[in-house]
């Protein structure tokens, strides 16, 4: 073994044809060749794969045990490995909390520098804050209504780990029978408490109860100053049963979902701290800790939102659609049949005097009020029964507070769904979307609370930090300068990758898959590791030509720390920069699996065999359209202001293929998901669930019959789901296995060959072929079925079989294998066909949605809407399609979408791709940057107008690809296009 490669020998995951490739060590590795020829089954199927189960199998008998066993990939030997790490395309979070700071580890170091050197500013009166005495905090207690019962408690452990055995011995021997232990009351005197010293605690110490009088001021301040003295300075007054007014101002803790103890108690905590207070101003400030300035944690968090940012609320406008509508109907969540809303409407109406036939947009305005939101009056409630008459004085409630109050209480989840159809979600009113309390909103760091870093995006932060010793004081530079150096260093590792324009608070679920990518990039960058293998998965995927140079300073910065890369790639530059391309197939699916070239750019080119080869020479080449189509029309948005859209108007051309082009962060997908999709789909479809984007108007909404998003979301949720079922192929299929004769002789109808139903599936894994293997701290792994083998079907449903295939065997099929398996049905070849014409015919027709891609699975959906129907004049709206394409298969996709357009439709498309940008007809180029340099029309027409275009990035690489333009380029030294040939 030579310790300058990565040896594989025999290789045969998937499609890999007992495959032998030495992969350089210590350089920059392209795997590329067509989709579905190999290039994840080599690079992450069994060169990472193989890394990772050796890693597994290096630790302690005791730590696999909870991890399990990982299946070798099927290959005779891997050698020279080094310890590998995989950064691929998956969403970097699906939880609502995790934002691109807590993602990047920058808002930890945020907390920090806020901890350590921020100024407390009373969010009343805006003064600095300085320190309290105990006389001052009782003032603050005896301002509560007198008869107030609380609890004065001495905190003397928070959120540490131990069984604390020793503190509560000389708790005990103090004279202290009373604490509360992770919020829950304990009794010294008769139980020992048991603590997990693994777990964090937070354990009060009650001192006194007592109950708020002026009597009482000179008992209270002896509980004060004892309970000041034991925690160090801190105060907790726990307030059971708290009264409507509180004094305090919103430094309180209230439980909630964040809080330990979650359990429905409504008791009020206030937090004193000798350090902070404020003499002017009734605001308890508590101390100010790391975790003050964490939104998910209680003593951050908003406690309206409770670190969400955002409520749901009722929305008056879903709960009355229609205002022309009469009083009695006009409720859409209440019903005039039922009982208790007749009830309620009809001595309501009979209170104000008015009649339940009236339109509701003719009542008055007060009346139309009350009865959204209650009464100012009692009404008189009667009603009759069974049992006789009954009647009540009470206010009405109102139905958005009834239905508030009942989604809160109610045990139903039915009727919570049910009421969640009428519920909006805002942007939080107490943090205003921000998600800390508002203590923690007035600590400041050179005049700039974190709230306001937060919004900032990466290029702004960096502005804002740098230099931001010389500003700071001698006390504060001495703390601050090594927390500030990291801020910057990992601010910068994001630059570099190309993410200048996000902004901290950006959620993590809202990012794509390039972006998830391209921050793990640069979170590695950060680590400065050496001698490591790392794998990643197209890390170009939604970046523009303009920015990719970038990425691949950091790609080639990582290999000259002496780290191995290699990285699944089709991008023409990512190739031109890599030391070394292996190019798979010759074909896609069974047809590839096999090293077809491999050396520099200059050996692939030379290739003979290789289909790359034929496209990065030139002996192949997407081509120029002849002729742009003219449009029949246009659909215009009109003051389009979501994000960093600044008041745009744009025009889309109808009966055309149109990109929306521009650097990443732009506002391409604030246009055409937020303002114009939504926008229509609420127009036009009354669909009330979305709430589109800000904007004044769309016009030439006539002009079309329908819109229809495909983007890049999963087609399905979980592993039951794929492309057969998606697209209906496989209500065919097991149409044709119950036609057979032995499943007429046994009597099995077409649900027996359903994976989802009992009765034909297996039990053991419930018919979806793996068994999930948690693996803790690591990514959980599917190992397939043992009952089953991963066929999915028990063994009387396999003994079924149509051309000599099983149901499993079909599943198991390409969509190319497929389609020449059912050569003689003509309605499955149909539906195959058009899963080949998108350039998914390397695609297993059983393969789980949640494997597939983004590009993929809008792939998916494009076939699907193929097979519909066509009617013409749709609006199809998509999300770069050629995500994960090779170059032969982003032609067939291109043919695709100029069909759909022939058919009389109208085709938007968000891409970078050049070689589909100079396909469309017209081009809309938002710019000039992105983020809050982005949100303008920088370029709007035909390509070649827009390459003539110089404030146009998109229009300047545009150039060297098109023949009619005969101005230089940034790539002109390559070779320029011919005309238009039927190739």
């Amino acid at each position: 073994m030579s310790k300058d490669y990565i040896e594989v020998r025999g290789a045969e995951e998937h499609n890999l044809k007992d495959l032998d490739v030495r992969i350089p060590r210590e350089e920059f590795t392209v795997v590329t060749g067509l989709s579905g020829s190999g290039k994840s089954s080599l690079a992450f199927d069994t060169v990472y794969a193989e890394g990772q189960r050796r890693y597994i199998e290096s630790l302690s008998a005791y730590a696999r045990n909870f991890l399990g066993q990982m299946d070798k990939p099927q290959v005779e030997a891997v050698e020279g490995l080094s310890p590998a790490i995989s950064i691929d395309q998956k969403n970097a979070a699906n939880n609502p909390r995790s934002t691109v700071g807590t993602v990047t580890e920058l808002h930890d170091y945020l907390r920090l520098l806020y901890a350590r050197i921020g100024t407390q500013y009373d969010p009343v009166t805006g003064e600095e804050v300085g320190e309290q005495s105990a006389q001052d905090m009782v003032k603050q207690i005896l301002e509560l209504p007198e008869g107030t019962r609380a609890k004065v408690a001495a905190p003397v452990v928070r959120d540490q780990k131990g069984a604390f055995e020793e503190l509560f011995e000389e708790l005990a021997s103090d004279g202290y029978a009373r604490v509360e232990v992770d919020g829950e009351p304990v009794d010294l005197t008769l139980d020992d408490p048991e603590l997990d010293q693994n777990y964090d605690h937070t354990i009060d110490v009650i001192v006194d109860r007592v109950t708020v009088s002026p009597d009482a001021r000179s008992r209270i301040t002896d509980s004060v100053e004892t309970a000041l003295e034991e925690a160090g300075g801190a105060l907790k007054l726990i307030v059971p049963d708290p009264p409507e007014d509180v004094p305090f101002a919103s430094n309180t803790r209230s439980t909630g979902s964040l809080a330990a103890d979650a359990d429905g108690d409504d008791r009020l905590v206030v937090e004193f701290s000798e350090e902070l207070g404020n003499p002017n101003s009734d605001f308890q400030f508590s101390e100010i800790e790391t975790r003050s300035f964490s939104f998910n944690s209680p003593y951050g968090a908003c406690p309206e939102c409770e670190g969400i940012g955002s409520t749901k609320e009722v929305d008056e406008g879903l709960v009355i659609e229609d205002p022309s509508r009469p009083l009695k109907h006009v409720f859409e969540p209440w019903s005039y049949d039922r009982t208790y809303y007749s009830r309620q409407l009809d001595n309501v109406a009979e209170h104000f005097g008015v009649s339940l036939e009236t339109p509701f947009e003719e009542l008055d305005e007060s009346i139309r009020r009350q009865f959204l939101y209650g009464t100012d009056d009692l009404v008189h409630f009667e009603w009759t029964t069974k049992n006789g008459t009954r009647e009540k004085t009470e206010r009405f409630e109102g139905v958005i507070p009834n239905l508030e109050r009942r989604h809160v209480e109610t045990d139903s989840s039915r009727a919570r769904d049910h009421i969640e159809e009428f519920m909006a979600v805002t942007t939080c009113p107490d943090c205003e979307g921000t998600r800390l309390k508002e203590q923690s909103r007035h600590v400041l760091v050179d005049g700039t609370p974190i709230t306001e870093v937060n919004r900032m995006s990466i290029a702004d932060a960096r502005a804002h930090f740098e230099g931001m010793e010389e500003r700071l004081g001698e006390r504060e530079t001495t703390i601050a300068t090594e927390i500030l150096k990291e801020i910057r260093a990992r601010l910068g590792f994001m630059e570099e990758v190309g993410l200048e324009y996000l902004t901290l608070d950006r959620e993590a679920s809202t990012l794509s898959g390039g972006e998830s990518q391209r921050i793990r990039l640069a979170t590695q960058v950060g680590s400065g590791l050496v001698g490591v293998l790392y794998v990643l998965d197209e890390p170009s995927i939604g970046l523009h030509q303009r920015d990719n140079d970038r990425l691949l300073d950091t790609l080639t910065g990582l290999r000259d720390l002496g780290n191995t890369l290699v990285v699944v790639e089709h991008d023409e530059e990512t190739m031109r920069r890599a030391d070394e391309i292996i190019d798979m197939g010759p074909g896609p699916g069974k047809r590839g699996g096999e090293v077809v070239a491999q050396g520099d750019f200059d050996d692939i080119v030379a290739a003979d065999e290789s289909v790359t080869a034929d496209y990065l020479s030139g002996r192949k080449e997407i081509p120029v359209p002849e002729k742009r189509r003219e449009p029949d029309g246009e659909l215009t948005v009109r003051g389009a202001r979501q994000h960093n859209l600044k008041d745009l108007d744009v025009s889309i051309p109808l009966g055309t293929l149109t990109t929306v082009t521009g650097v990443s962060g732009s506002g391409k997908s604030t246009l055409v998901h937020d303002v114009l999709y939504k926008g229509l789909a609420r127009e036009m479809n009354d669909n009330t669930s979305v709430d589109p984007g800000d904007h004044d108007a769309i016009e030439g909404i006539e002009g079309i019959e329908t819109v229809r998003l495909i983007d890049q979301s999963p087609i399905g949720r979980t592993p039951r789901s794929n492309p057969a079922t998606y697209t209906d192929v496989f209500d065919y299929v097991r149409e044709l296995f119950a036609e057979t004769k032995l499943a007429k002789r046994r009597g099995y109808e077409k649900g027996r060959f359903s994976f989802n139903v009992k009765g034909g599936r297996c039990e053991e894994c419930g018919g979806q072929g793996t068994v999930k293997i948690e693996m803790n701290f690591l990514s959980d792994v599917y190992v397939p079925c043992e009952q089953c083998g991963g066929a999915r079907y028990n063994d009387e449903t396999l003994d079924v079989t149509y051309k000599g295939a099983t149901i499993s065997d079909v599943l198991d099929m390409s969509v190319d294998e497929a389609y020449d398996f059912f050569e003689s049905h003509q309605g499955l070849q149909r539906r195959l066909k058009l899963l080949k014409d998108v350039g998914l015919g390397y695609m297993e027709l059983g393969q789980p949605s949640t494997t597939l891609s983004g590009g993929e699975a809008q792939r998916v959906k494009l076939a699907e809407e193929l097979g519909k129907k066509a009617t013409g004049d749709t609006l199809y709206l998509l999300d770069e399609p050629t995500t994960g394409l090779h170059k032969e298969d982003e032609r067939k996709l291109i043919d695709v979408l100029h069909r759909l357009v022939d058919g009389g439709n109208t085709v938007v498309v968000i891409e970078h791709e050049l070689d589909l940008v100079k396909n469309a007809d017209r081009i809309v180029d938002l710019g000039p940057e992105g983020g809050e340099g982005g949100g303008e029309l920088v370029a709007s027409g035909t390509p070649e107008a827009v390459a003539r275009e110089e404030a146009s990035h998109t229009g300047r690489y545009l150039r060297d690809l098109l023949p009619d333009v005969d101005i230089a380029g940034p790539r002109d030294d390559r070779r320029k296009p011919a005309a238009a040939d039927d190739d």
